[in-house]
């Protein structure tokens, strides 16, 4: 059973009370639970609780909290994504294990070769946002990342807010990224944007953008990814390489 965010408004003298609408319909009638079963909440202070059933009406549910403590089910640095939309499913999917793989936020780039039209994004964003919610009850994570609203690369690298940006690139790259992390590796808290392009990566026009822009553009090695592997191998290895650097 996934985990469930609450409010610590609903816990009183180690009894939590789940009375909103989704989550009880989530509980009660999707998952069938039963008077007894355990379940797994946190709070928006990332405290996790876990307790048992108590109670089902036609309209709460009463967990009597057996332990409780603070969720460390996060990375030590922040992780952003930004990447070129795809179609329908994949793009779902990387939402997905963007999500699992721990990023903070998501903002959707409208580059050169994105296939999808700008107002489809724009409609889907919320439905992403979703996605990221419904992943995050599923890994159990402490937060829930954000879905940025539609962006261009300009933007996003003149926005100054990040320690630095790495772009995926399968050519006009400067080293990979295992040489890149291995002299230059991420530090606690640090604020780290990753731009994956679309299925037709980058033009010449974006690539010189991000050598003016001075952006950090690494290869993820010899072999040609589709786009949304990319994604999923990028930022796997970023946070393999952090976690074996100490």
């Amino acid at each position: 059973m996934p985990h469930f965010f609450i409010s610590t408004k609903n816990i009183e003298n180690d009894l939590v009370i789940i009375n909103d609408k989704e989550n009880y319909q989530h509980i009660a009638r999707s998952l069938r639970a039963k008077i007894g079963e355990n379940i797994k909440l946190i709070d928006e202070n990332r405290i996790r609780y876990e307790g048992k059933i108590k109670e089902i009406t036609g309209n709460s549910i009463n967990v009597i909290i057996e332990k409780k403590y603070p969720s460390d089910n996060e990375l030590k640095f922040d992780l952003y994504l930004a990447q070129a939309p795809l179609r329908s499913d994949f793009q779902t999917m990387i939402i997905e294990k963007a999500t699992e793989l721990g990023v903070k936020g998501v903002y959707p780039v409208y580059t050169d070769n994105c296939v999808v039209a700008k107002n489809v994004i724009e409609k889907k964003i919320p439905k992403w946002q979703r996605t990221m919610y419904e992943a995050s009850k599923q890994c159990e994570r402490a937060d829930i990342p954000k879905c940025f609203e539609l962006t261009t690369l300009e933007n996003i690298i003149n926005t100054k807010e990040f320690n630095r940006i790495i772009a995926f690139c399968e050519r006009d790259y400067k080293l990979s990224m295992k040489e890149y992390l291995t002299e230059n590796p991420i530090k606690p808290k640090e604020k780290i944007l990753v731009i994956v392009g679309a299925e037709g990566g980058f033009t010449k026009r974006e690539f010189d953008l991000f050598a003016k822009s001075d952006i950090i553009m690494l290869s993820l090695g010899d072999l040609i990814l589709k786009a949304e592997t990319a994604v999923i191998v990028g930022l796997g290895n970023i946070i393999y390489e952090f976690n074996n650097s100490k």
